[in-house]
C-alpha cells in the first residue's frame, strides 16, 4: 500500500525501515523525519505523517513482543505516545475544515 504520494513510500518500505532503526538500537525513539532520513527523502505535504506514525507504533510493538522484552516497558511508553497523539489534536485532519475538498 501507498503511503507516501508525493514522494511514492510504500508501507512495506517503512516497515523495515523501523525494523531496521530498531535492530542498531531497540530503545531508539523513532519518528517520520528518522524514518524518511534513512530512507534518502524528505516530507513534502507531510500529510503522510499521522499514518507513519501509527506504523511506526504497531511495528514496534510488534518488534519488542518477537523480541523478548518485557511488555511493561514498551506497553506503557506507547500508551503515553497514544495518549499524546489524541491531546495534542490527531483529531484535527491536519488543520482543514470539516467541509474540506481536495478536488
Amino acid at each position: 500500500m501507498l503511503i507516501c504520494h508525493c514522494n511514492l513510500i510504500t508501507q512495506r518500505e517503512i516497515e523495515q525501515t523501523i525494523v531496521s532503526l530498531l535492530a542498531e538500537d531497540p530503545w531508539r525513539l523513532i519518528v517520520p523525519a528518522t524514518v524518511y532520513h534513512a530512507l534518502q527523502k524528505r516530507g513534502r505535504c507531510c500529510g503522510c505523517f499521522p499514518n507513519v506514525v501509527e506504523t511506526i507504533i504497531r511495528v514496534t510493538e510488534e518488534f519488542h513482543s518477537h523480541s523478548g522484552s518485557t511488555e511493561s516497558d514498551s506497553v506503557t511508553f506507547l500508551d503515553r505516545v497514544r495518549g499524546l497523539r489524541g491531546q495534542y489534536g490527531s483529531d484535527r485532519h491536519e488543520g482543514r475544515k470539516k467541509d474540506h475538498r481536495a478536488a
